[in-house]
C-alpha cells in the first residue's frame, strides 16, 4: 500500500476532474429507496455540505462514496477512483470520521493513531511520529497517554478526526461529526474544518444543523426523501426564498391578526404569525421599518422590537420541504438515514 508515499496531489485524482463526481446514484434498502438518483459535484479545496433530516439519505450517500456500500444504480468517482471498481485504491486516498467517535477505547491516543498508520503500512516509528503531530494539532498531548475511554466527547471525536487524517487524505468525509457536541466544542471542531480546507484538503459535510452548514459549506446540496431538491452557494439558497424578512415581536400576542392585517400592503406574500411574532417577506426597500411602525401604530398595535433580516438556511429548509428542521427531523426516526 503506497499510503502515505504518495503525494497528496497524486492521491487526489485527474487535476481537471473534481474531488467528487456522482451520477444518478441509487440505494434501496428492502422496499425503501434511500438514494434515489442523486448527483453531486463536489470542487476541489472546498466543504461540500449535504443538509437535510435524519433519514434523507446523507449517511448513505456519504457510505457510497467511500465503499462502504455498492449503489444499486448510478456511478460516483472519488479522487479519480470509482467507487465500485476501484474500491481498494480509493480507499487509500480518502479519510472518513462519522457520527460516533470510531476509537479503541482501551487504546490510549497516540496508540489509537500509531495503529491506524501501521495499517496504512507505515513503520512503526513513523507512524507513531504522525501521530505525536496530529496529537498536537489538536490539542491531546496532554491526553496522549490516557485511555481513550477517559476522554471527553469532544475529545473523542477530535482523535476520531485525527484518525481520519492520518494517511494525510486528499479528501475527508465527516458524517454528522458535531452530533452531541457542546457548543465550544462544536465551535472547536469547525475551526478545525475550516484549517484543513486552507491547506487544500477537500471536504464533503453531511449534517442536520443549519448553522453548520452555513459557517462551513462552500456549497450545499439538500437533500430530502433520497432526491437532492435544491443545490447552490449558501447565499444563492437564500436568496430561492426572497426578500428581506420583516419580524415584528407584538407586546401582546391576541393583536397578531390585526397587525397582519395592518402590514399585509407591505408583503410580497401573505404574513404569518407564531404566538407573537408577526414575519412577512418585504422588498427591503429603504423606509420599511419607519412605514411599518406607522402601520402598527395607527391600528394601534403595541410593539416589543421589530427588525428586517436576511432569509436563513432555517427559511430556505421551510420552504423547499415545508417544514421547519426541527420537525423534519423529529418526523424522520423510523427512516433508512
Amino acid at each position: 500500500m503506497r499510503g502515505m508515499e504518495a503525494t497528496r496531489q497524486e492521491r487526489a485524482g485527474p487535476a481537471d476532474e473534481p474531488a467528487i463526481i456522482a451520477s444518478g446514484v441509487v440505494k434501496s434498502f428492502g422496499s425503501v429507496r434511500a438514494l434515489d438518483g442523486v448527483d453531486l459535484e463536489v470542487p476541489r479545496g472546498t466543504v461540500y455540505g449535504l443538509l437535510g433530516p435524519n433519514g434523507a439519505g446523507k449517511t448513505t450517500m456519504v457510505r457510497v462514496l467511500t465503499t462502504l456500500l455498492k449503489p444499486d444504480a448510478g456511478e460516483a468517482r472519488v479522487a479519480g477512483c470509482d467507487v465500485a471498481r476501484d474500491a481498494a485504491r480509493l480507499r487509500e486516498r480518502i479519510g472518513l470520521a462519522g457520527q460516533y467517535a470510531a476509537v479503541d477505547e482501551n487504546l490510549t491516543g497516540l496508540e489509537n493513531l500509531t495503529m491506524v498508520g501501521r495499517l496504512y503500512g507505515e513503520s512503526r516509528a513513523a507512524a507513531k511520529q504522525r501521530g505525536r503531530e496530529l496529537l498536537e494539532r489538536f490539542d491531546l498531548v496532554d491526553a496522549a497517554g490516557r485511555p481513550a475511554k477517559t476522554y471527553s466527547g469532544g475529545m473523542r471525536r477530535r482523535l476520531d478526526l485525527a484518525a481520519a487524517l492520518v494517511a494525510q487524505p486528499p479528501i475527508v468525509f465527516l458524517d454528522e461529526p458535531t452530533t452531541g457536541l457542546d457548543p465550544r466544542s462544536r465551535l472547536d471542531l469547525w475551526e478545525t474544518i475550516e484549517l484543513l480546507v486552507a491547506e487544500g484538503t477537500t471536504v464533503l459535510l453531511t449534517t442536520q444543523y443549519l448553522d453548520e452548514a452555513d459557517r462551513l459549506a462552500d456549497r450545499i446540496a439538500v437533500i430530502d426523501h433520497g432526491h437532492v431538491i435544491a443545490e447552490g452557494t449558501p447565499d444563492e439558497l437564500k436568496d430561492r426564498v426572497g426578500g428581506e424578512r420583516l419580524e415584528v415581536h407584538l407586546a401582546n400576542g391576541d393583536a397578531a391578526e390585526r397587525a397582519i392585517d395592518a402590514l399585509a400592503p407591505m408583503a410580497t406574500e401573505p404574513p404569518t404569525a407564531d404566538d407573537d411574532t408577526v414575519k412577512l417577506q418585504v422588498s427591503g426597500r429603504t423606509g420599511t421599518i419607519v412605514e411599518a411602525v406607522r402601520r402598527l401604530d395607527e391600528a394601534g398595535i403595541d410593539v416589543d422590537d421589530l427588525g428586517l433580516r436576511r432569509p436563513t438556511l432555517d427559511d430556505v429548509f421551510l420552504s423547499l420541504t415545508g417544514r421547519a428542521a426541527e420537525e423534519a427531523e423529529d418526523e424522520a426516526g423510523e427512516r433508512v438515514a
